[in-house]
């Protein structure tokens, strides 16, 4: 008798502690889905001021990538023809080559010298903390100083690398007049100037890891490559794949970099899509056709944070 009773009352939800214990787990619900919708409408301005910021010029943008207009007015509709003449086009072409080359080895460049200087800092130095702070100067010092550093250091026969380069007796290479050099050069002034960068967010990662566990590894006989092959890199990935996609981002876009150095020349050797894009609005005055180009960027690079951020999902350690 007291079984059917018992299985009674759970039917009812009633368990042997009164109604008070089954109604706890509602409870809980009806308290939870007032918290959704209180955090939903505290969130809902600001969700609202984003997209109007961002939303109107992406709206405004489209609309002048389907028209032949200008920066004043919106011209008639063309529909797709912008797209097409980019597509067809071999300045576009090879702006799309050098931005590749520009953000891979911006990324990677960068990304190989700060964490090479962040696992040297993790090692007691002399005067490290100054040591830190010395190389974050690249990245605090304003791009317009350090380009006129750099054209003061490249540009000219007479300035100093190509004076030491002729006293080696390797000639006086013209470093920002020859195409392929120039290109060397603008790669080699994205990294000095976005390395402190990846140096700061591959310290903080390896900040957090466990030092035990390479004590743990050396007592079982791993080398040190095997420890950074096999502990450090899969450890520090989510920060690594994060640092990637903010890297890639900052290249694609980079606009004074390139152009504070070399101006995209010469022969547009350093031209890069987002100075293609320039040029042809604000120096040629087709708005439809640049802005075209800036939509096909935008693309690109939410396909490429798209393949990026499914990796940071999976390198999750157990």
């Amino acid at each position: 008798m007291t079984t059917t009773a018992g299985i009674a009352r759970a039917r009812k939800g009633l368990g042997p502690g009164g109604p008070g214990r089954a109604a706890e787990p509602n409870r809980r619900s009806r308290l939870s889905t007032q918290a959704k919708r209180t955090f939903f409408w505290l969130l809902l301005p600001s969700v609202i001021l984003l997209v109007l910021i961002h939303g109107y010029p992406l709206v405004y943008a489209a609309i002048q990538a389907t028209h032949n207009g200008s920066l004043i007015e919106t011209g008639q509709f063309v529909g797709l023809e912008n797209f097409a003449a980019v597509l067809n086009s071999p300045k576009f072409w090879k702006a799309a080559e050098f931005t590749l080359v520009f953000t891979v080895v911006g990324v990677f460049g960068s990304w190989l010298v700060g964490m090479g200087l962040a696992l040297l800092l993790r090692t007691r130095i002399p005067a490290g903390g100054t040591f830190k702070v010395l190389l974050l100067l690249p990245w605090v010092v304003p791009i317009v100083v350090s380009s006129t550093a750099w054209n003061w250091l490249v540009a000219t026969p007479t300035s100093p690398i190509p004076t030491i380069f002729r006293a080696l007796g390797l000639g006086a290479p013209y470093f920002l007049a020859d195409p392929t050099l120039a290109a060397i050069m603008v790669c080699l002034f994205k990294v000095w100037v976005s390395f402190p960068f990846m140096m700061m967010m591959t310290s903080s990662a390896l900040a957090s890891v466990d030092g035990t566990v390479y004590e743990a590894a050396s007592m079982d006989g791993a080398t040190r490559w095997q420890q950074f092959t096999g502990i450090t890199l899969p450890l520090i990935a989510r920060s690594t794949y994060i640092s990637w996609i903010l890297m890639t981002i900052f290249c694609v876009n980079d606009f004074p970099t390139i152009y504070l150095l070399t101006g995209g020349g010469p022969v547009d050797a350093t031209t890069s899509l987002v100075v293609l894009a320039y040029r042809t609005v604000f120096q040629d005055f087709q708005t439809g056709t640049g802005v075209a180009i800036a939509f096909l960027m935008t693309m690109t690079l939410v396909v490429v944070s798209a393949l990026l951020y499914r990796q940071i999902r999976k390198s999750s350690v157990e």
